[in-house]
């Protein structure tokens, strides 16, 4: 169960970067909206982050919870904000997914 609160807390992560993108294409009460979802994004996502760190190892759900939300906020840059998917940023996106599971694996 420590393992779907972390990953719902990376996804949440990815929430709370595409809110601040979001914000900064907008302007007045529209912005504000985007800045009070990325404050309750990031509150679920920290929650879920405690939540899961009660059993998991600290460094190994840092790490994939930081690496969820790296590899997400890249892929929303490049599917919602029309960021370059250049080989290598792709390329490092795949290493990192695999350093991700290969975290999941040697945790207990």
């Amino acid at each position: 169960m420590n393992w779907i609160f972390l990953v719902i807390a990376g996804l949440f992560e990815v929430a709370f970067a595409a809110c601040l993108g979001k914000a900064k294409e907008a302007s007045g009460l529209e912005a504000s909206y985007w800045y009070l979802g990325f404050l309750v994004c990031l509150g679920i996502s920290m929650f879920l982050l405690v939540r899961a760190t009660q059993e998991l190892p600290i460094g190994t759900a840092y790490a994939v919870w930081t690496g969820i939300g790296a590899v997400g906020t890249v892929l929303v840059g490049i599917l919602i904000f029309k960021e370059p998917a250049t080989f290598w940023r792709m390329f490092f996106i795949f290493t990192l997914i695999g350093s991700i599971i290969g975290l999941k694996f040697v945790s207990n």
